[in-house]
């Protein structure tokens, strides 16, 4: 019990000193918007380890921080090949899949009043069907391997950035359309140079929702049929053998690389909607 004290006297300095951070006069430099997230997530781990040392926890219920790291730490090759295999082939290949078939149709779709009115209620109605229900039948036709997993992640993907894309392409006004065409655009030159741009904050937000969608999806489909690699292979058989500190160890690499995921598609967006308001500093 007294590791459960020091967790609760950590945790209320470190309470105190975020508030001081993040209230004081420094507030908004970077050296404290790094320092603020930091301090909370290392008081987190350190709250959790002492915790559960402190109260006896079983490792089938939930394993100290420390025990997963040790297992992370010999499962290197391990860990990798299933990242190889859920995040690379399964996940980026249905994001990038679904998110080019989706740009294609946005713009078939702005062409036609047809399109628009007829596939946008069906696509509501396609990305509301829970995926626990569409993932077998998905494998079952494109096999046990990556491709029934990209094949997931395509139909998870498609209808979000679909909806996004469509709706960025009709951002511009009536009277900037047709300013273009006084100047003679043809469509094209008015959707590379005008419209395009004005639907990018609108496509990364489509990107960003659609990266966390993707891993999510992929994960998933590896519990419905895998080879003997993946990270939802790996979760399924761990949680059998009730090995929950290989389950956790999964689920740390899946939240890196998923934030990490998250985070270069934010980057790239700064980069190219740089004159957008959202990210002016």
């Amino acid at each position: 019990m007294m590791l459960v004290g020091v967790a609760l006297v950590l945790w209320g300095l470190a309470w105190w000193l975020n508030v001081r951070l993040a209230n004081g006069p420094a507030a908004e430099t970077r050296p404290v918007k790094f320092a603020v997230p930091a301090i909370f997530g290392l008081t987190l781990l350190v709250g959790w380890e002492l915790i559960v040392r402190g109260l006896s926890v079983p490792m089938v219920i939930l394993p100290a921080p420390t025990l997963i790291a040790e297992r992370i730490s010999v499962s290197l090759p391990v860990l990798w090949q299933d990242f190889l295999q859920t995040v690379i082939k399964g996940a980026l290949s249905g994001y990038v899949i679904g998110g080019l078939a989706a740009f294609v149709v946005a713009i078939a779709v702005d062409r036609s009043d047809f399109l628009r009115r007829g596939l946008m209620p069906v696509g509501s109605f396609v990305a509301a069907l829970p995926i626990v229900g569409t993932a077998p039948i998905l494998v079952m036709w494109y096999g046990f391997d990556w491709q029934s997993k990209a094949a997931v992640v395509v139909a998870m993907v498609f209808f979000p950035m679909l909806v996004n894309i469509t709706a960025g392409l009709q951002e511009t006004t009536q009277m900037q359309r047709d300013q273009m065409k006084t100047w003679a655009a043809s469509y094209w030159q008015g959707l590379w140079k005008l419209r395009l741009p004005a639907a990018m904050p609108f496509v990364f937000n489509g990107l960003k929702i659609s990266s966390t969608l993707a891993l999510i999806g992929a994960i998933v489909a590896e519990f419905f049929g895998s080879p003997i690699v993946g990270m939802g292979f790996r979760i399924s058989i761990s949680v059998g053998q009730l090995a929950l500190d290989m389950v956790w160890a999964e689920i740390v690499v899946a939240a890196l690389a998923g934030s990490a995921f998250y985070g270069i598609v934010a980057l790239i967006e700064r980069k190219v909607t740089f004159w957008h308001p959202s990210q002016r500093g």
